[in-house]
């Protein structure tokens, strides 16, 4: 690795509640040269970004992308050859569908020396503030995550619908509510009985979040009702009963 470079973080801020954010990460973000961001850390984290830093939008917004990933890429690498700290600044676990990986190689082939920063996954931590235990001794000890946006430019899907139906644990969707109707239908139609409960939590973590309840046959046409939107997380399973029994809990904060 050249001395000349600088180095880049792949930072998760976590699901969206700014005390969410890892100590290590709130240091590296306060301490940052340049700062590649997109919309997933919330308005609150964004809003803490140091003005001194130079701020680089890359989000994906709808019908609007800033940047490819391949742009972004080089963005990272441009900017650790001009010897800077740079903070990749992702939503919740930079390894977690998150791309990290892909930035990640990216960097180590072009020997630029980098660093991961975990952070707490949305998968996990979106659907405990809606009062659903992803496990739960009594309804399930297994739990898969699965992406509801797949690679565009994949040949064909790979994910196991037919295996997934089966599946006798909880199945957590991240950034599935585009094709939330085709993937209630797909399990369906290989054997997931229709009146499996099904959660989908929106702006989960934060002051507004949102949660709506049904089953797998009715979740699209209560989704569209309500019109939810982007970002949120699906939750398929017996643990989505809990959500009445346990509630949900707010932040406290204004943001």
């Amino acid at each position: 690795m050249s001395g000349n470079y600088g180095k880049v973080y792949l930072v998760g801020s976590g699901p969206g509640d700014p005390e969410l954010l890892t100590l290590k990460a709130r240091r590296l973000i306060d301490s940052a040269e340049v700062i590649i961001y997109d919309q997933l850390p919330g308005k609150a984290i964004l809003d803490s970004m140091p003005e001194n830093a130079e701020k680089i939008d890359v989000g994906k917004y709808a019908g609007n992308h800033t940047m490819t990933q391949a742009e972004i890429n080089e963005v990272l690498v441009q900017k650790a050859k001009e010897g800077k700290m740079v903070i990749r600044l992702k939503g919740g676990d930079p390894y977690v569908f998150g791309r990290g990986g892909e930035e990640a190689e990216v960097l180590a082939a072009e020997g630029i020396e980098f660093e991961v920063v975990p952070g707490i996954t949305s998968a996990i931590a979106v659907p405990a503030y809606a009062g659903i235990p992803v496990t739960h001794r009594e309804s399930t000890s297994m739990v898969t995550f699965i992406t509801g946006h797949e690679d565009p430019t994949k040949p064909e899907s790979w994910l196991d619908w037919e295996t997934l139906a089966k599946f006798g644990g909880t199945i957590v969707i991240l950034m599935g509510v585009k094709m939330l109707g085709r993937n209630a239908e797909e399990l369906m139609k290989h054997g997931k009985a229709p009146e499996t409960p099904v959660a989908v939590i929106e702006r989960g973590t934060r002051a507004d979040q949102r949660v709506t309840v049904g089953t797998l046959s009715n979740i699209s046409e209560l989704a569209k009702e309500r019109k939810v939107k982007a970002p949120a997380i699906t939750v398929i399973g017996d643990v989505v009963k809990l959500h009445e029994v346990l509630g949900e809990q707010r932040t406290g904060m204004e943001f």
